[in-house]
């Protein structure tokens, strides 16, 4: 294919890389994934190669892209209808269904994906992990903290319920997605519920242990037990038990990376 018609070289970066990825995935959904190279993809969408190759270092870039396109679509769409309405799970599910939408915009190629993960583990690796990404800003958008031990744990709880869904959605040729949306509500109640009895386990053990009292102040008081006569000779303290040795390892241990 000759050089690319000037108006395509005259395109934004946003556009350049919606036209390179929307390509990547229709070449997807006729071929399967093993067979898409962001040259091809280039090809396709009749872009500039030369550019796709400063924008796009491989197929792994393309994917990741696309969850970023993904993500700011359902940031757009919160943004624009006021993130501060309803509760903090519907708003979680309003986002996540926006996320379904793009996906169903290009689901013949999210579909050859999906297939191919179980064959390429170190993908399915690395995009599980940009998932975990995706969910902390999904989050945050519905006015949760997504940072420190429990935003992870958030994070992580959240991209489990959107595998649940995606799962369902796999299976839904339905166009309103009705079996998705059924899925997804599930998949939130469920995380809902342990998120509560999480908390109340930890309000549990953080109360602190009940003061037993003597009773009134005109109750009679036991009298104090007398001292002990002193023997002859005073037992020698007892030893220590396993005392530390230099060298041993009552250090605290490295945080994990």
């Amino acid at each position: 294919m000759g050089a690319a018609p000037s108006h395509l070289g005259d395109m934004e970066d946003d556009a350049f890389d919606t036209a390179l990825i929307g390509a990547a995935f229709r070449l997807a959904g006729e071929r399967g994934w093993s067979r898409v190279s962001v040259a091809a993809a280039a090809r396709e969408a009749g872009l500039d190669l030369a550019r796709a190759r400063l924008r796009f270092p491989g197929q792994l870039a393309v994917l990741l892209k696309f969850a970023r396109m993904v993500d700011r679509a359902a940031l757009v769409t919160a943004q624009a209808e006021g993130g501060e309405t309803g509760s903090v799970r519907d708003r979680l599910f309003e986002l996540l269904m926006r996320r379904f939408d793009v996906l169903q915009e290009h689901r013949a190629g999210v579909e050859a994906l999906l297939r191919t993960l179980p064959l390429r583990p170190g993908l399915a690796l690395m995009l599980a992990r940009a998932t975990e990404r995706s969910m902390g800003w999904m989050l945050e958008a519905a006015g949760t903290e997504a940072t420190g031990p429990l935003g992870h744990v958030r994070a992580k709880a959240l991209a489990g319920v959107w595998l649940w869904a995606v799962r369902a959605w796999a299976r839904d040729s339905s166009e309103d997605l009705a079996a998705t949306m059924a899925a997804l509500d599930a998949a939130l109640d469920r995380a809902e519920q342990a998120a509560r009895m999480c908390g109340r386990w930890s309000a549990r053990e953080s109360e602190p242990a009940p003061v037993e009292t003597g009773g009134s102040d005109d109750a009679p008081q036991p009298a104090e037990p007398a001292a002990p006569a002193p023997s002859a000779a005073a037992p020698a303290p007892p030893a220590a038990v396993n005392p530390p040795q230099e060298g041993s390892h009552d250090q605290e241990p490295e945080s994990p990376t």
